[in-house]
């Protein structure tokens, strides 16, 4: 069914809205500090440790109460303490800290988000470059 002419400016506006704005949304700062790669990656394996701990507490269970119970508590902290490490910022590293005029300026063109590098080829595109 075709749009009605009010429905089809609505759209229009709609359209160049989100053109003119889009940039502001995706290169707005997520928060104050950068998550690291290390962490994340140290963090998950604590967490599949911690839920490696708790399948053999919960399968030593059976046979040995004390010791089942102690893998799963431990497996528990373990996860926890993965999911803790993961989400932690790392220190010193602020996101207005890779501006322009930054020692190593250089090396802030490699260092941009994925986001930034996707917004940028968008509006080449729609500049026609």
């Amino acid at each position: 069914m075709p749009l009605s002419e009010q429905e089809q400016r609505l759209l229009d506006e709609m359209k160049r809205h989100l053109m003119q704005n889009d940039a502001d949304v995706v290169s707005a700062p997520a928060g104050a500090q950068a998550l690291s790669y290390r962490n994340l990656i140290y963090g998950a394996i604590l967490v599949l440790a911690g839920l490696g701990a708790i399948v053999a507490g919960i399968a030593l269970w059976r046979t040995s109460l004390p010791l089942g119970l102690v893998l799963g508590v431990v497996g528990f902290a373990a996860m926890l303490g993965g999911v803790i490490l993961a989400v932690t910022p790392v220190k010193g590293s602020t996101t207005s800290g890779r501006a322009a005029g930054a020692p190593g300026a250089p090396r802030a063109r490699r260092q941009t988000s994925f986001m930034d590098r996707m917004n940028d080829r968008w509006e080449r595109r729609q500049r026609g470059d």
